[in-house]
């Protein structure tokens, strides 16, 4: 049986990467992307179960991008789980309100990912 794909975008390494090593830990392939702009195409080639996604960027802003995801037809199927710190509530909002299907803190991501991913991919 081939493991579920994941794509992770990130650009702090620190808890991108440990992000990324949890997943594989729980049984899923991964795909990490580390440009904003690349994460829409790296979600239409790879075709993943799942998005994770830093929210808070040096430089841009990640909620158009999924806007753009759940606008497309192709792309709009893939559940988002978005982070950033507990203090952004601007940013988490922003993130909701563009179609990401969780936002979390990003300090319990780690030891609550078992039960967002079950949360993420559960059929409405």
């Amino acid at each position: 049986m081939t493991k579920p794909l994941a794509v992770v975008f990130y650009e702090s390494l620190l808890l991108g990467s440990q992000l990324a090593n949890r997943l594989s830990d729980l049984g899923w392939r991964v795909q990490t992307v580390n440009s904003s702009a690349s994460v829409t195409e790296a979600v239409r080639r790879h075709s993943p179960m799942l998005l994770v996604a830093e929210l808070a960027l040096r430089h841009g802003d990640l909620c158009p991008i999924i806007a753009e995801l759940k606008k497309d037809p192709a792309l709009e199927h893939v559940p988002v789980i978005g982070y950033t710190s507990a203090k952004n509530k601007a940013l988490q909002d922003a993130a909701v309100a563009a179609g990401a299907r969780l936002v979390v803190v990003d300090t319990a991501i780690l030891d609550q990912l078992p039960q967002l991913l079950d949360y993420a991919l559960a059929l409405d």
